[in-house]
């Protein structure tokens, strides 16, 4: 196992997850090049603003933020990634047709020597696997969102991962001064299954009417000591997310993971959380 930080790390996607990566990359001392279809531009304003807020929290200490956002680099799509590097983080929304092409993308492009990670929150990582050659290096790393504020990052270990892979990425999670939790690979893996389960109960109380929302948040907030309740927390990682990740384990797990109608209505009108300013909750 190598002791050695990646000195080269692309990341596919350029959202608030992909560019929270790449901030966490930066920071760390690597090299990073984010691939990014869309507003280049805005990709690289989430890493200046992101650092911009560690810096004014004291978490850069000395570096000035211009130095780390130096480190950072925009490409147009995952094939003109550039092949030299240690790691790629897939970070493109949980659709399975577009992370498989991304996938086979990346693998054509890159290193044979090069991990390839997904941060898949559900999609089963043996199942993306199908879309390389060698799927003894794709493993998954299912950061959490804000990525730089938050301390846990989910590894999920499919039957084909190279025992390397896992010790490399371990050590690469460490030295982030994340906290891993490691997993094999199954639908939802631990953290998205329980999360999810917890979320959908939630927002079936309230369509119930058990509760309102403040009420079943402050409940679980003080009752079992969780720092954010379930429905503020639906509207942090956003309810199209939630959506899509329940609609994957309804298919895979069973009916228990149904999404309720309220979910899909607030989806419908737009109402996806904090991103859109309205979901469970109202966000300024």
């Amino acid at each position: 196992m190598t002791s050695t930080a990646p000195k080269n790390v692309g990341v596919v996607g350029g959202g608030r997850m992909g560019a929270g990566i790449a901030q966490v990359f930066a920071t760390l001392g690597s090299t990073v090049t984010i691939a990014e279809s869309g507003d280049r531009q805005a990709a690289l304003k989430r890493v200046s603003d992101g650092l911009d807020r560690a810096h004014e929290r004291g978490k850069l200490g000395d570096v000035d933020p211009a130095t780390i956002l130096a480190r950072v680099s925009t490409v147009a799509a995952p094939d003109a990634l550039p092949p030299a590097l240690d790691l790629v983080v897939e970070a493109v929304p949980e659709l399975v047709d577009l992370k498989l092409s991304v996938l086979s993308l990346v693998e054509k492009t890159v290193d044979p020597s090069t991990v390839i990670a997904s941060n898949t929150s559900s999609i089963s990582i043996a199942g993306l696997g199908a879309a390389l050659n060698d799927p003894a290096r794709l493993i998954g790393m299912h950061f959490f969102n804000p990525v730089p504020a938050s301390t846990l990052v989910e590894i999920v270990r499919a039957p084909a991962t190279d025992a390397g892979v896992v010790d490399r990425v371990r050590e690469w999670v460490a030295q982030l001064g994340k906290t891993e939790v490691l997993v094999n690979d199954s639908p939802g893996f631990a953290t998205s299954r329980l999360g999810v389960c917890l979320g959908l109960e939630a927002i079936r109380m309230l369509e119930e009417g058990v509760a309102d929302a403040e009420s079943i948040d402050r409940a679980m907030e003080l009752g079992y000591r969780h720092p954010m309740g379930p429905l503020r927390s639906t509207d942090l990682v956003g309810l199209d997310v939630r959506l899509a990740i329940a609609e994957h384990l309804a298919k895979t797990l069973g009916d228990r993971f149904a999404p309720p109608a309220l979910l899909r209505e607030k989806v419908a009108n737009g109402e996806l959380g904090r991103k859109t300013g309205q979901g469970f909750f109202t966000w300024s």
